[in-house]
């Protein structure tokens, strides 16, 4: 996905975009990237990865991720399904203390207009292509 001006969307590391999930095909535009074009005003910005408590908090604040919603091509998330979240939503539960795991070249940069980098990179579950540094 571009930008207006052509450019490619950047996530929050300052790369190319990398696709969230396709199963369930996720995205704003259901596309499988959290692609922010400027209709989306909600900022569907952040992969996340889907925990039980997270799904449960959202549920509890009103907006409900666990349910299928046919009619907006909505299947219904369960834990481990990645989904693009809006990043507002996503502040909200890591105020309260359940944030769900956050794929870092997966997450928009527009993100970072909420929730400082280093919030997210707290939660993050990326695995680095070469994994030499890890051992």
């Amino acid at each position: 996905m571009t930008e207006a001006g052509g450019a490619p969307e950047r996530n929050v590391l300052g790369e190319t975009l990398q696709p969230c999930g396709t199963d369930p095909m996720t995205g704003f535009l259901r596309d499988g990237t959290c692609s922010c074009g400027p209709q989306d005003v909600g900022v569907h910005a952040v992969c996340a990865v889907m925990t039980e408590e997270f799904l449960a908090h959202q549920r509890a604040v009103g907006n409900d991720l666990s349910t299928p919603r046919p009619e907006w091509h909505f299947p219904g998330l369960h834990p481990g399904d990645r989904w693009c979240v809006v990043a507002g939503r996503w502040l909200q539960a890591y105020v309260d203390g359940v944030a769900a795991p956050v794929v870092l070249a997966s997450t928009n940069e527009r993100a970072l207009r909420l929730i400082p980098l280093e919030v997210l990179r707290e939660h993050a579950v990326d695995v680095p292509d070469d994994l030499s540094g890890l051992a």
